[in-house]
């Protein structure tokens, strides 16, 4: 029997959502119903990381950090010229002007762990990319537990022999970026229960699991599997405290909008989002490249998002997207893992 790595009274984890969706008010209703919250820190420099992991050690000690480690994909270039020529003609209509340069970066990741050893915090997870032994090591030396987002065995086999304290297993069904250490692999359909019960087959580390959750039900077959707590994403999307941009919530819930996929076309990385005519028209000649289309198209999404237009904005979506509802993240909470609380 594995011990779970978080502990709180409800088995429930606030998944880390970058970008502004995960909000300091999310966090804190999180943590008020009972669940484990955790500070997104994917697209923030140390700095922008800092006063937020301050502000949750004034709520709470039990938190996690989560960090994006590094992974770009090398960028094909021809490839990625094709992909900025399709693009320029529904960027011209938006005003936008494309860098045909492609960016990289590591996500300040040097920076926020160097941050997080000397202001440690109880625990960090690490998505996008296994942590390396040093960083595992680094981490461990000042007390904080390392967590890694696997989405295959062969992952959380690597994972554990690098030494970390547990892992976050997310099936392919999650809403926004799979935390793939191989973005260009293809991913392959399942549900989130089958990849725990294959992953515990093999390994003794604490899991916790996420991943198409669409309600309390979905939370005890996880549970059931094995699993010590479920992520919870996607179902916290329309709450009250979240950051989700308007335009994005009203198309969860709008009849528009039928189905979610993976696709690389926003941002180079499979992300699960709904379909819109983004996806359908440039998911086709998308390309393996992120961070590099993610900088590409950020100005295109963010023109989207003022002009309130669904059809060029990312819509993160697991496939549960049905089950989000509104109101406040702490009932939402409650609801999912009241009957599943621990002593």
């Amino acid at each position: 029997m594995t011990i779970a790595f978080v502990k709180t009274t409800l088995p429930i984890i606030g998944a880390p959502m970058a970008g502004g969706t995960t909000t300091p008010e999310l966090t804190e209703a999180v943590d008020r119903a009972g669940g484990f919250p955790f500070v997104a820190g994917g697209y923030l420099t140390a700095e922008a990381l800092a006063p937020l992991i301050t502000r949750m050690r004034e709520t709470t000690s039990n938190f996690g950090v989560n960090l994006f480690a590094p992974n770009p994909v090398p960028v094909d270039r021809m490839a990625f010229d094709d992909f900025v020529t399709a693009l320029e003609p529904a960027a011209a209509a938006r005003g936008i002007t494309l860098d045909p340069e492609p960016v990289e970066d590591d996500d300040h990741f040097d920076a926020k762990l160097d941050w997080l050893t000397e202001h440690p915090v109880p625990l960090v997870s690490l998505t996008f990319n296994l942590p390396t032994a040093e960083t595992v090591d680094r981490l461990h030396a000042v007390g904080t537990q390392v967590v890694a987002t696997v989405t295959s065995v062969p992952e959380a086999r690597a994972a554990a022999e690098v030494g970390v304290d547990g892992l976050i297993v997310q099936g392919p069904r999650a809403g926004g970026h799979s935390g793939t250490a191989d973005p260009t692999r293809i991913i392959e359909d399942r549900a989130t229960v089958d990849l725990v019960r294959d992953i515990l087959a093999e390994l003794a580390l604490p899991v916790a699991a996420g991943g198409g959750v669409d309600g309390e039900a979905m939370v005890g077959d996880l549970l059931g599997a094995g699993a010590s707590s479920v992520v919870v994403g996607t179902l916290l999307l329309r709450s009250d405290e979240a950051g989700t941009a308007s335009t994005h919530r009203a198309a969860l819930a709008a009849d528009e909008f039928t189905d979610t996929q993976l696709t690389r076309a926003f941002t180079g990385r499979p992300a699960r989002a709904l379909v819109n005519d983004f996806v359908r028209k440039f998911d086709p000649v998308a390309v393996d490249a992120y961070p590099a289309v993610h900088h590409l198209t950020k100005e295109f999404r963010a023109a989207a998002k003022k002009a309130d237009d669904p059809h060029g904005l990312h819509l993160w979506a697991g496939t549960g997207y049905r089950s989000a509802q509104d109101g406040s993240a702490e009932t939402i909470v409650k609801d999912l893992g009241s009957r599943f609380a621990r002593e």
